[in-house]
């Protein structure tokens, strides 16, 4: 057996995990074995380095004996060019050739997170799905993955040899396009509000999109907002980045409209998952993504209800003369939580990236 270190970096917290993986390709899920697992604060390091250094003395302690790291796969929340990225919201500049020779590691892969995302979809069981439109995917068409979190990522993954290879996007980072007038006065809103000449569709199909529809709803006085989810968004947009201690307001957004008793958080995530909906829809368009389409993130897997609920599927197929096309495509919420980690060790395999 290898072994093999990966790690899910982002902003606001880091996942590395030690993998005892055999050395031939891996296809699944339970091809590998996670032996140690940690998760760290990413602004309470300067660097990749010391956090990856603490990892593995607390993976030697905890497994009682030393071992030697043959490969390590980094995904990272951000474009990732020439093995090297600078993140978004972190002030960490990172270099595989930089990390391979401080950390002492043969191979140091840097990934965009939604490439890995886009592996990890392909080594899933069903049981790891909630399947929103059943219909049979065609053997090597290409495949989508979109999933909306603190930003909204992106990726197509296409047939390469006798598997697929998946590819990163900024396809997020594509303009927003409304649909309907009250789409529009959103648009004009966010406009407005960043003083900026562009609405980017992750400003809408994101955690942060959430808050933004909701100021925008609350703002225009459609609805009276309840005590407690009015204190979650006006302490988070007291604060500064990163808001320690401060509960996520879009999380208390979704589970105050979930509970049936906010009609304006509610409203907020119907037009939340129209929009997500509609962006999907376009991604699976521009693919012709009839091998499937994943919607992977943390807010999909917590809020299957709502995207469930006819609101998401609607704006999914609601193209024009082509709507019928996106009837053909399958399309599943990802419940896996550990996507993006599953999808590193599958790169670093031989079929994916190794050697």
């Amino acid at each position: 057996m290898s072994h093999l270190l990966v790690g899910d970096i982002g902003g606001t917290k880091t996942i590395l995990c030690l993998v005892d993986a055999p050395p031939q390709q891996i296809t699944r899920k339970d091809q590998f074995e996670v032996v140690f697992e940690q998760r760290y604060e990413s602004q309470k390091f300067s660097d990749l380095v010391p956090m990856v250094r603490q990892f593995l003395d607390q993976a030697k302690q905890a497994i009682g004996t030393s071992f030697n790291l043959d490969k390590a796969c980094f995904a990272i929340a951000g474009p990732v060019v020439d093995n090297a990225s600078a993140l978004t919201n972190l002030d960490w500049r990172l270099d595989g050739d930089r990390l391979q020779k401080a950390l002492s590691i043969s191979q140091v892969q840097l990934v965009n997170d939604f490439m890995a995302i886009g592996y990890g979809a392909l080594g899933l069981d069903s049981a790891d799905l909630h399947t929103l439109q059943a219909v049979e995917p065609q053997p090597g068409a290409p495949i989508a993955a979109i999933g909306a979190g603190t930003g909204l990522g992106e990726c197509f993954i296409v047939p390469r040899g006798d598997g697929y290879a998946a590819y990163a996007s900024e396809g997020g980072h594509a303009s927003f396009s409304p649909l309907s007038e009250l789409e529009f006065q959103l648009r004009q809103y966010l406009l407005e509000q960043k003083a900026s000449d562009r609405v980017s569709i992750e400003r809408v199909v994101s955690g942060q999109g959430i808050i933004a529809i909701y100021q925008f709803l609350r703002d225009s006085h459609q609805h009276s907002e309840s005590p407690a989810v009015a204190q979650a968004v006006r302490e988070w947009a007291q604060c500064s980045y990163p808001c320690e201690g401060v509960d996520d307001p879009a999380a208390a957004i979704a589970e105050a409209a979930a509970d049936d008793k906010d009609e304006l958080s509610q409203r907020t995530m119907q037009l939340f998952a129209s929009a997500y909906g509609a962006e999907a829809g376009d991604l699976a368009l521009k693919m012709l993504s009839f091998g499937g389409l994943y919607i992977a993130g943390g807010i999909a897997a917590k809020n299957v209800s709502l995207l469930s609920s006819g609101v998401f599927m609607q704006a999914f197929r609601q193209k024009g003369r082509v709507s019928g096309l996106l009837e053909k495509v399958p399309v599943h919420i990802v419940l896996e939580p550990k996507a993006g980690l599953i999808g590193a060790v599958m790169l670093m395999s031989s079929q994916y990236g190794g050697d």
